[in-house]
């Protein structure tokens, strides 16, 4: 099992954003970018994948312990700060709906109805030639020399 699977695993149970992950890092002066932590939860064959050291991993797991039970001087109960995290999510069904939720189409009209697709003859249409024909008459072809 690599460093990028048990990140993974953690992420999961814990119910962790990208966001937290960050604050976890913080909290033990560890720096890292929301981009450089997706980096770590890709496929192995993407790109854009990149081995999670094992600096990264010990700092994570350092900033987990003092983000779920807090410090020696100011302790706290993980199932109180696992309960505000769980808290903080909004749940599908109790998100608001808005405008931007509902999807409107417009129907668009043909602008000319007899070259609409509805109209259209197909390839096997004996009157396809007499169609061709009719949109060619209108249409005036100058090669340079006059016909008499």
């Amino acid at each position: 099992m690599t460093n990028n699977d048990i990140l993974k695993k953690l992420r999961v149970a814990l119910q962790l954003r990208d966001e937290q992950i960050v604050e976890v890092l913080a909290l033990v002066d560890f720096r890292i970018s929301k981009g450089e932590i997706n980096n770590f939860f890709r496929n192995e064959d993407h790109p854009r994948y990149v081995e999670c050291q094992d600096q990264i991993l010990r700092n994570f797991l350092n900033g987990l312990v003092i983000y779920l039970r807090g410090t020696k001087e100011n302790p706290k109960s993980p199932k109180d700060t696992l309960k505000k995290i769980e808290a903080s999510k909004i749940k599908l069904s109790d998100k608001p709906s808005t405008k931007s939720d509902k999807i409107i189409i417009k129907e668009k009209k043909p602008k000319t109805e007899s070259l609409s697709l509805k109209n259209k003859p197909s390839s096997k249409d004996k009157n396809t030639k007499l169609i061709k024909q009719d949109i060619l008459k209108s249409t005036k072809f100058s090669n340079g020399t006059s016909k008499k």
